[in-house]
């Protein structure tokens, strides 16, 4: 029997392509996301294909970024970029509505949503 991760859960290969277009979509639009926008590049493609492959193997999926570009090293990979809290609240609530917008369902949007809340408070580089 598969276990059920949360990359199955919400859907597969499907739901974590559309959260990743509708995230990107949500940051280069809303005005109150615009210091995250900012740290990524005019063309948000390969950002959003590198999340995407992050996404699928920390959801439980095939490991795509290990595979394809290697150990995440998520904090050396950020270190680059000023962040702190309004930058993680940014990210976090992006993230949220991203997973509203593509219906992952209340009770499993809320264990990943303390979860990705985690990660991004991991990435903080910057000073509370």
């Amino acid at each position: 029997m598969q276990e059920q991760t949360p990359y199955l859960l919400i859907g597969g290969e499907a739901t974590v392509a559309g959260l990743c277009e509708r995230f990107y979509e949500l940051m280069d639009s809303v005005p109150q996301f615009a210091t995250i926008r900012a740290l990524h590049p005019a063309d948000l493609q390969s950002s959003r294909d590198k999340l995407f492959m992050f996404l699928s193997g920390w959801l439980g999926g095939p490991d795509l970024y290990v595979q394809n570009i290697g150990h995440p090293m998520l904090r050396r990979r950020h270190l680059p970029f000023a962040i702190g809290e309004a930058e993680r609240d940014q990210w976090v609530a992006c993230m949220l509505l991203a997973m509203e917008a593509v219906g992952i369902e209340e009770c499993l949007r809320q264990q990943l949503l303390a979860s990705f809340f985690n990660t991004a408070d991991f990435l903080r580089n910057q000073p509370a």
